[in-house]
Order: structure tokens, then sequence, then C-alpha cells
């Protein structure tokens, strides 16, 4: 009996491994907390992709504007990257890109090949801005309202749900 019940005890480990993965699954979110909600977009400095004009976070103030976070190399950037184009094309919130740790080239073929929904986009080569605002990984995107204050944050591949739901309302509420 002994024998049956050590020769058990893996198998249960193992479903028990499982169980718990589950239930991670299901409760797990993208929404993570940011110390940067309802603060000013850190300060930053950098060179555009394609006119290598330099652009603080100043030159965006006047009217709200998405920031969003990706890089060639990023395959979940890929994925959402047609949902950015939708709502770049609808014309409802300036979108910014932030091409985070990329090299140029790789970054222009991918934009060349996926579109390039943004009104500019921004070189982190180190990844300072990217630090500073909090970023755990590509796509991330912000939504900042008129005055440069963060109101939004969304780790992760942004989807029509969430757009429809979270960030559409959003941008209507900062744009009156």
């Amino acid at each position: 009996m002994k024998k049956v019940l050590i020769a058990l005890l893996p198998l249960t480990v193992f479903f028990g491994l499982i169980a718990l993965l589950f239930v991670n699954l299901s409760t797990h979110t993208e929404v993570l907390p940011s110390p940067l909600i309802g603060k000013s977009v850190p300060e930053f400095e950098h060179q555009t992709l394609f006119s290598q004009q330099t652009r603080t976070q100043d030159d965006f103030k006047g009217e709200p504007w998405l920031l969003n976070v990706f890089g060639s190399w990023c395959p979940s950037c890929q994925y959402e990257h047609p949902l950015v184009n939708a709502l770049a094309e609808s014309g409802r919130i300036k979108v910014v890109g932030l091409n985070w740790k990329d090299e140029t080239e790789d970054a222009i073929r991918w934009l060349n090949r996926w579109g390039n929904p943004y009104h500019e986009i921004m070189v982190d080569y180190v990844g300072s801005t990217a630090i500073n605002l909090g970023v755990y990984g590509a796509p991330e995107t912000f939504l900042i309202d008129a005055n440069g204050t963060i109101v939004y944050k969304r780790a992760g591949v942004l989807t029509e749900e969430i757009i429809q739901q979270e960030l559409l309302p959003m941008i209507d509420k900062i744009s009156l």
C-alpha cells in the first residue's frame, strides 16, 4: 500500500500544479497598477525614427495622445498592430509610437510591412524612457491627456474588447 501511495505522489503533485496554473490563468489580468496614473509623463528627449528630429514630452501637450510602446522584435506587437492602425485611422486620438530597444533598419522594415499608424515615432534605444514609464515589456500603451497627465496604462496586447470597453470611453472623456 505504501508503494502505491509513493507512486501516486508525483502524479498528485502534477495535477495539483495543473490546477494552480488553471486558476492563475483564469484570474490573470494584464491591467497592472501604475503609480504614474494621475501624474505627468516623465521627461524625455528622443530622436524620431524618420526625421531624426528631437521630441520631448512637451511637444505633445495641447491634445490627448496615445503612447504605444512597440518593437519589431515583439511578436505581440504584430498581433495588436492592426488595431493600433484602426484606432489611428479613426482620428479619435493621436497615436505616438515609442520604438523600444530596436534597430532603425528593423523598425522601418517592420513598419513598411505592417503599416505606420503613428503620428510620430520616438526611438528609445537605451530604454530610459521605458524604465521611467515602468514598462514591463512590449507592447504597452499609455493614454495621456492634453495636459500631459497619464490617465491609463495597459501592459500587454490591446484587443478589440479592451479598446471598445476601456480605451474609447476614456478617450471620449478626456477629449471633451
